[in-house]
């Protein structure tokens, strides 16, 4: 988490002091410290795109991509209710985590990595984050795509719809 959010590992866990590293679950309420400059090998949420050569920089790393595509993005949480009662699983039967999205296969194939951009939501990382198509559902159909979040249905539903932007790498 340190690493995700830019922040110094010890000031985290300083500004959660009533939370154990290893007992870190969804749902759980963690504050992240401010910090202006980035954590000592983190960086700054950043995006930058250059089309003449198809690539894109997302969090200072730079990733060669083939195509964009725009979609209408809804978000899920791991409760049975929202996974058509699978349970907290992919479509091949792995734990869902943050990157799985459920896309329809015919547009975007299972298994095809992503960067996404356009989105707003606490629970995903600024301005960019890597997935890949893991998951399908029942009402993703053409260009929509569902993005699994970590936490409760409540937390979750807050991301609405957003209309964001897939960076298809290669």
């Amino acid at each position: 988490m340190a690493k995700r959010y830019g922040v110094n590992l010890d000031k985290l866990m300083k500004a959660n002091p009533s939370i154990k590293p290893t007992n870190i679950y969804p749902g759980l309420k963690i504050k992240i410290p401010s910090t202006g400059t980035p954590a000592k090998g983190g960086f700054i949420p950043s995006l930058n795109v250059y089309p003449d050569n198809k690539v894109v920089e997302a969090w200072g790393k730079t990733f060669n991509y083939n195509k964009t595509v725009n979609v209408k993005a809804t978000a899920y949480s791991s409760a049975a209710s929202e996974n058509g009662g699978w349970g907290p699983v992919d479509y091949f039967g792995n734990p869902l985590k943050l990157g799985t999205i459920a896309v329809d296969p015919k547009v975007i194939p299972l298994g095809t990595k992503v960067l996404v951009t356009g989105h707003s939501h606490p629970g995903l990382p600024k301005k960019a984050f890597m997935a890949v198509a893991r998951d399908i559902g029942g009402a993703i159909k053409g260009n929509r795509m569902d993005i699994f979040i970590p936490g409760s249905p409540s937390f979750v539903s807050t991301f609405g719809f957003q209309h964001v932007k897939l960076y298809i790498i290669k």
